[in-house]
């Protein structure tokens, strides 16, 4: 199963690197995105950001590192 996971993930971020112009086109833009990124490019980059983080975490889920991945970085804080 999680490969399966992990395998739609990394499509689905690919898709959204790939494709964020019509992401933008259809959906419209982001003000939020537009002022902390940039005047004309910032709902673009945010796109292009959320499909990468979608593709390191399908591939963590694939490999099966995503717990190793967790613990490591937020798990310090969560555990005492």
């Amino acid at each position: 199963m999680r490969y399966l996971i992990g395998i739609f993930l990394a499509i689905v971020g690919a898709a959204a690197v790939l494709k964020t112009e019509w992401i933008v086109v259809n959906f419209g833009a982001s003000a939020w995105a537009e002022e902390k990124f940039g005047t004309s490019g910032g709902t673009r980059l945010m796109w292009k950001v959320i499909g990468i983080l979608l593709i390191f975490f399908g591939f963590l889920f694939i490999t099966n590192m995503i717990q190793g991945f967790l613990i490591g970085t937020v798990g310090k804080i969560l555990v005492r």
